[in-house]
């Protein structure tokens, strides 16, 4: 059911805050008072010395609040989804899809206990743009910074909510969140524009009928790939999800999910991409969508009519209810070139109803939105500003990441590599076991890229030679995109080829000057992306590409960051008895790990 609530008001700041030392000394952290000046009137302000304006990378406001969150993870096989078909095996978190909403106050701590109580799986959970400051071992990517939870164990994440806005979790254990294992995240906090009512989270996601083992092993399959003489291309989906229901695409069965707005007010909604493989362009029929915050980065606000959604990305987006009341539906759809996702449901949908009016079906279709060419949005101006240092980059070879696909005819298996290694970690010793033990020998195949401690930005060229993009994904920061190649009209055209970065020339095109900044966005089809991030969160943190069947196929590479204070910042120790668990499963486990791992 889609939380509708008002916008938070004195009850939420009941609690007095108190300082708590939970993060380094060198941030600010600030004390948020008993009351409150957040309003539907004046949304920028927070809490006394804490707004729209303040740098939550410099000071948080602590509250003393702890949210306590216990998800029983279980397997249902021959599951009946919301639109009333069979899948063949899901997943759920306390028996629902998608998994319950994490809902704290900026400042608060999230405390998240994980139950697994799969049959031969073990899983590990992320929580997506959390920045994790100096609390890598809670950023839940097994074979890099834990152990999986094995069967019949359980594990608690803690971690501070230091940023505010919209985001969401999932399982990183393979492709295990296609299976459903994914939820969404509110964090109260400023925003950039007045609004009257807060209508919560809105997940769109793909969904399908068939296992994502099942799936994945077709994908990786060159000799039975989805598309005949396609090795690597993946399934359609079998339909889209709306705040976890649709219909049912092919007969009887589910129902639209319905956003109700109240006529004359102004309303918060809060999209979200949580799909595996799908992307695309969502659009109200007669209204216009004002963006407020992309990621968890607010921004300045402007008015769209459309808007396309990378895999993981999210917009916080502002809706006025000022129509004649009525039925209006909310349109997902596709890029025409077909190489960002396509569903068996061609015209997935949702329902905007005004409150007062009968729940009927609309009649007017809207119109198609302009063509995305899959890809997302880079005009995003901040409101907390950044500005990249000058003549740091250059594009040479030790800045950059070569995305490529590979079809191993030996091993019959379809790999996507970075700079020509396909990632491949080992579930019984991440990552920060090895810095726990001092031992900088890393396997090439974990595509460990250590980011020298000197430098204040780590900045990155990554260039696709293939038609398909990638979202890619950067755990434990924002980064600030500099610049792109443009997507081409039609990436299958025999004309078609890479766009290759030429220094020489495009260099001077970057924008340096507080460019859009998130932690998700689109490697363009046959082209460049270059981002930078700073240098500030030791840790192992990956990047890659947030198409799960890609992922799993070895796209990521993860950058390992100030590894000499990473023991002095978090308890190492802390992992250990979760890896002695699973390393105690591992000699039973029915199934051996047969993709990247995460």
């Amino acid at each position: 059911m889609l939380l509708r609530t008002l916008a938070r008001g004195i009850a939420s700041f009941a609690i007095l805050a108190q300082l708590v030392e939970a993060v380094p000394s060198r941030r600010n952290i600030g004390s948020r008072q008993a009351e409150t000046c957040n309003t539907p009137t004046d949304r920028s302000c927070w809490a006394p010395g804490f707004d729209i304006n303040t740098d939550w990378e410099q000071k948080t406001p602590l509250t003393g609040v702890t949210r306590q969150y216990t998800f029983t993870v279980t397997e249902v096989p021959n599951y009946v989804g919301a639109d009333g078909e069979i899948k063949q095996l899901a997943m759920l978190i306390n028996n629902q899809f998608p998994g319950p909403v994490i809902q704290a106050d900026w400042g608060d701590t999230i405390n998240v206990t994980i139950i697994n109580s799969l049959k031969t799986n073990g899983t590990s959970f992320h929580w997506h743009g959390l920045r994790q400051l100096n609390n890598n071992i809670a950023d839940g990517s097994n074979g890099v910074t834990e152990c999986p939870i094995p069967p019949g164990g359980q594990k608690t994440y803690s971690f501070l909510a230091a940023q505010y806005g919209t985001s969401w979790y999932h399982s990183h254990y393979s492709s295990q969140y296609a299976n459903g294992l994914v939820g969404s995240i509110l964090i109260n906090g400023p925003a950039s524009l007045p609004y009257d009512i807060d209508l919560g989270v809105f997940p769109i996601a793909d969904w399908y009928y068939g296992a994502a083992d099942s799936l994945l092993s077709m994908v990786s399959n060159p000799d039975n790939p989805f598309q005949p003489g396609v090795p690597g291309a993946p399934p359609p989906s079998d339909n889209i999800f709306f705040n976890g229901s649709n219909v049912n695409p092919f007969g009887s069965g589910g129902s639209y999910s319905r956003v109700k707005v109240t006529p004359g007010k102004r309303h918060r909604l809060r999209l979200i991409n949580t799909s595996v493989e799908n992307t695309f362009t969502i659009s109200i029929v007669g209204h216009q969508m004002t963006v407020i915050e992309n990621d968890f980065v607010p921004v300045q606000s402007f008015t769209a009519d459309s808007l396309y959604l990378g895999i993981g990305q999210r917009y916080d987006v502002t809706i006025d209810a000022s129509q004649n009341p009525g039925n209006f539906w909310i349109n997902a759809t596709f890029s025409s070139t077909g190489v960002c996702g396509n569903s068996r449901n061609p015209h997935p949908a949702a329902i905007l109803t005004y409150e007062g009016v009968p729940e009927g079906l609309p009649t007017d279709p809207g119109s198609r939105p302009p063509e995305s060419r899959c890809e997302d949005l880079t005009s995003l101006v901040p409101i907390v500003p950044r500005t990249v240092p000058t003549g740091q980059f250059t594009g040479a070879q030790d800045q950059r990441l070569a995305v490529t696909l590979d079809v191993d005819t030996v091993a019959s298996r379809v790999f996507w590599k970075v700079n020509g290694s396909a990632m491949d970690v080992v579930w019984e010793k991440p990552t920060l076991e090895f810095v726990a033990q001092g031992n900088s020998s890393f396997p090439s195949r974990e595509n460990v890229i250590t980011v020298p401690d000197s430098s204040e930005w780590s900045f990155w060229l990554i260039q696709n030679v293939n038609p398909i993009p990638h979202p890619m994904h950067l755990h434990g920061h924002d980064f600030v995109i500099l610049g792109r190649s443009p997507a081409p009209e039609n990436p299958f055209a025999p004309t078609a080829a890479p766009v290759i970065f030429n220094p020489a020339t495009d260099v001077a095109s970057l924008n340096l000057n507080n460019p859009t900044r998130r932690d998700a966005t689109m490697l363009p089809s046959f082209g460049w992306l270059a981002v930078a991030f700073q240098n500030d969160n030791p840790g192992a943190w990956l990047f890659h590409c947030h198409i799960a069947w890609h992922v799993s196929q070895g796209l990521s590479v993860q950058f390992l960051e100030k590894k000499d204070q990473i023991a002095s910042v978090m308890d190492l120790n802390s992992i250990e008895p979760n890896c002695d668990a699973w390393r105690k499963y591992v000699p039973t486990d029915p199934f051996p790990k047969l993709d990247s791992g995460i």
